[in-house]
């Protein structure tokens, strides 16, 4: 089995010390596990994300060292996605 982590800010402001260290334990963790980290822009509250916060996030990250699986996923082009797998619940 792959460990798969992940982290899923919200590009609603800049990074800070506690996003920055669970971004960094998250990939650790997949990291000695030799699984995948990824990153999942939590893009869904619209009025508040803005493309600078992701793109500071993104190179923040970058600069801490973080690495990710690429793409960086969006919450917002993945609802499809959760909404197909509703439907087999029902």
């Amino acid at each position: 089995m792959t460990v798969v982590t992940r982290f899923a800010p919200s590009p609603t402001g800049y990074l800070h010390l506690g996003h920055a260290y669970a971004a960094w334990v998250a990939e650790q963790a997949a990291r000695t596990q030799s699984g995948k980290f990824h990153l999942r822009m939590e893009d869904i509250d619209g009025p508040r994300c803005r493309t600078e916060y992701e793109r500071a996030i993104v190179e923040d990250l970058a600069w801490l060292g973080i690495a990710w699986e690429k793409p960086v996923w969006r919450q917002s082009e993945r609802l499809a996605i959760y909404q197909a797998a509703l439907a087999q619940l029902q």
